[in-house]
């Protein structure tokens, strides 16, 4: 089993998951469920966004749906959320593209928003914080480790 901080993150609190191996290069979370063999729906992806002023927000949404800007921003009550480049994203997550996890940014500041559409699953999956790696994890740990609020921002 593939490990990393995530990985040992996850056994240093005694939390259930299974860790995945992937290819190492870039693949969408589409790709990652037809390789899992699950439905693109519970491959979850994290989306970095960034609102007018404080840090970037991480929505986390199916696999199979793209982050409502509008919907995210008014869960928030900011007044607009935007999109960074792919680029922008990496510089401020330090995490490649592909690798972005929410459990990988623990203690580092980001708002978690995890799409309501995990209400569906017992488990879901995302991205282990690297590429190549992806964690299946309670759905009900993932909200609490990273302090997650759960919102409709997807569509």
């Amino acid at each position: 089993m593939p490990t990393n901080n995530v990985t040992r993150f996850l056994d240093s609190r005694k939390i259930k998951y299974t860790a995945h191996e992937l290819p190492a290069e870039k693949i969408g979370a589409v790709e990652a469920a037809q390789i899992l063999n699950v439905p693109e729906a519970q491959v979850f992806k994290t989306i970095v966004t960034v609102r007018e002023k404080g840090k970037p927000v991480l929505a986390v949404i199916p696999g199979d749906r793209s982050v409502d800007l509008k919907s995210l921003a008014s869960f928030l009550n900011e007044k607009k959320m935007s999109l960074p480049t792919q680029n922008e994203a990496e510089k401020l997550t330090g995490l490649q593209a592909g690798g972005i996890s929410p459990l990988a940014l623990i203690n580092k500041g980001f708002q978690v928003v995890i799409d309501s559409a995990c209400a569906s699953y017992e488990e879901i999956y995302i991205s282990g914080g690297q590429r190549g790696i992806n964690i299946q994890i309670g759905v009900g740990d993932l909200i609490k480790l990273v302090n997650a609020k759960t919102g409709s921002i997807s569509k």
